[in-house]
């Protein structure tokens, strides 16, 4: 491998969209007046245009790729890699995420996924908008500023995402209209309120209006809608949607035109079941995305490279596969030269070791090689940002036992219980005879019933709110997290009260995190200092920290799996069926709350 160096009147180009001198250096390379910076020769390339494979070269000048194939081959460059049949594949870019949900900083995310070819992401950050507002974005776009990853915002629609919780703040259409017009910012986030998108109010749709005014993406979100709510949803302009869970689900929605975001996160993996749509007649709407990944599964399986893989293993052909997570999903979002190996191109390229199993040998974004053979060249830096706005967010003041209470009056005969379906953020409403004393129901660990509570942390009302929960497993203890989607209170489940209001109390001192509390103690802790979302360590850290996690509540007798991403999720009030914020329980489909105690017909 030849040493190069770069051409220096290019070295400062950041934007989104390449400059005049980088096509005017693409130029005089085409015409042989100069060298290129890199070719990579005797590659097989991926074209997920065309969905077929090219041999020949790959020349890059600056950021961006010069030519391929053939017409390549006769370029001179100041650096020469030998592929050596190996193939080249564009960059991956996975099309919706939450950063937040990996728990750490993007420059730790970055290290961990652009080693596996992962070049590019679309962060909808209305975790960190739901607790810090406009603040939160505004350090979002900050802290993504030179990585070796590309970071693409859509602009959360949805702070807070309804009436029946509290958010730590609110983002006005007006906000909306405002941020869409940064340059790193490619849509609107997913539309949560889908029912108010249905009913045609005044606020859903001019969120939607406001993408289209701006020529950008509508991001959908709207679980096992059909029929007419399918045809007003999409009808309205949203463009797509990730939270498809049934094959007959995907089928319709594409139909009505929607652009299929097929996910496979920690807790929702929907790409089996999805996965038989993924054919050559749909090549062109469908696209992978990872959505909440937590560092456990990123450090084993990987962001959006994971879903190329099973998708690959599952029989789908590799280009049609690599295609889905590249030019599909760059299309939709109006990518301008992103997602594929051709001349104009931004040089997001990936040299595998082995295709079918996708293993990223070297790795190089924007023309420079940043990764190889798993690892990062260079320790990824995080850029020096003020971080005040997004700290010191939980603001409790502490609560009483009583707050804790679940009344259970006379009249009552029943009471509804939420019961959690594993590798889902779906739920199901159950009705049973609590255990109760003295009209208060009790937590009953010999049938699997749980107390699940929620206590308001942003320092608006403190609100508290408390429920049943079932098949959680737990058996004494309590568990707390400060990441509760999307508002992100305080939620937990526990069998004691004490143990509730020591796990309240101790997230309370490390301004956010994760706790597992027995008889007064801690077990296994994790500080989120950033939001109450994030951590400064590194993934590999903050994935040890989860597993002591894990391992604590399994000593509870937890049986849920990810049991703190499945709490994390008994929280959002807009996944069916029945949920829990800081206002009380939330029948979803009703849109209402409604109590735990169901009373006696007349």
């Amino acid at each position: 491998m030849n040493t190069r160096t770069p051409h220096a009147n290019l070295s400062q180009h950041t934007g989104m969209l390449p400059g005049l001198r980088e096509l005017q250096l693409l130029s005089r390379v085409a015409r042989a007046q100069e060298p290129a910076d890199l070719k990579i020769i005797n590659a097989r390339i991926v074209n997920v245009v065309t969905q077929e494979e090219i041999r020949g070269s790959v020349a890059v000048a600056g950021r961006l790729i010069v030519a391929v194939g053939p017409a390549a081959d006769t370029i001179a460059a100041r650096e020469v890699l030998d592929a050596e049949g190996r193939h080249v594949v564009p960059g991956l870019i996975d099309g919706h995420l939450h950063i937040e949900s990996s728990l750490v900083t993007p420059a730790a995310y970055a290290d961990a996924v652009v080693p596996r070819g992962v070049t590019a992401v679309v962060w909808d950050p209305h975790e960190i908008a739901n607790v810090c507002g406009r603040a939160g974005i505004d350090w979002v776009l900050s802290s993504v500023q030179g990585l070796p990853l590309t970071v693409m915002v859509t602009v959360p629609s949805c702070v807070p995402s309804t009436r029946l919780e509290t958010s730590g703040a609110d983002i006005s259409v007006a906000e909306i209209d405002e941020l869409l017009q940064q340059e790193r910012v490619v849509g609107v986030a997913e539309i949560m309120s889908f029912p108010d998108v249905i009913a045609g109010t005044d606020e859903a749709l001019s969120k939607v209006l406001s993408a289209a005014r701006s020529r950008k993406a509508a991001d959908g979100h709207a679980p096992g809608i059909s029929g007419l709510d399918v045809a007003a949803y999409h009808g309205a302009g949203v463009g797509s949607d990730h939270e498809c869970t049934t094959y007959e689900e995907g089928l319709e929605k594409l139909r009505a035109g929607a652009f299929l975001m097929i996910r496979e996160g920690s807790t929702t993996r929907d790409l089996k079941a999805l996965l038989p749509l993924l054919t050559p007649e749909h090549a062109d709407r469908i696209g992978f995305v990872t959505d909440d990944r937590l560092p456990e599964d990123l450090l084993s399986e990987g962001g959006v490279d994971c879903l190329v893989r099973m998708a690959i293993a599952a029989g789908v052909e590799p280009a049609l596969a690599v295609r889905a997570a590249t030019w599909n999903t760059a299309r939709y979002f109006g990518l301008q030269r992103r997602g594929a190996v051709a001349p104009g191109y931004f040089a997001d390229i990936v040299v595998l070791e082995d295709l079918s199993s996708f293993r990223a040998g070297e790795v190089f974004v924007a023309g420079k090689r940043v990764a190889d053979k798993g690892s990062v060249i260079e320790p990824v830096t995080a850029p020096v940002v003020n971080a005040q706005a997004v700290r010191s967010t939980v603001k409790v003041k502490g609560i009483k036992p009583e707050a804790l209470r679940i009344p259970y009056p006379e009249s009552a005969h029943e009471a509804r219980v939420i019961v959690p379906i594993a590798n889902q953020i779906l739920t199901h409403e159950r009705r049973i005879q609590p255990l109760h004393i003295n009209g208060e129901v009790l937590p009953d660990p010999s049938s699997d019933i749980a107390k699940i509570f929620c206590v308001e942390r942003h320092g608006r009302n403190g609100n508290v709110a408390a429920a049943l929960v079932a098949e959680f497993g737990l058996r004494r203890g309590a568990l707390a997290i400060s990441v509760a989607h999307d508002h992100h209170n305080i939620i937990g489940v526990g069998i004691s009260d004490e143990d509730i209001l020591t796990a309240v109390a101790r997230l309370s001192e490390l301004e956010g995190g994760l706790v597992a509390v027995e008889s007064g103690q801690v077990l296994a802790e994790l500080s989120l200092p950033i939001a109450g979302l994030l951590s400064e360590l590194s993934l590999e850290t903050v994935r040890d920290k989860m597993r002591e996690l894990d391992g604590a509540a399994a000593s509870l007798g937890v049986t849920m799996p990810a049991p703190f991403m499945a709490l994390s999720f008994l929280g959002l009030p807009v996944i069916p069926s029945l949920k829990l914020t800081d206002h009380g329980l939330v029948d979803v489909s009703a849109g209402r709350i409604v109590p735990v105690a169901v009373e006696r017909e007349a």
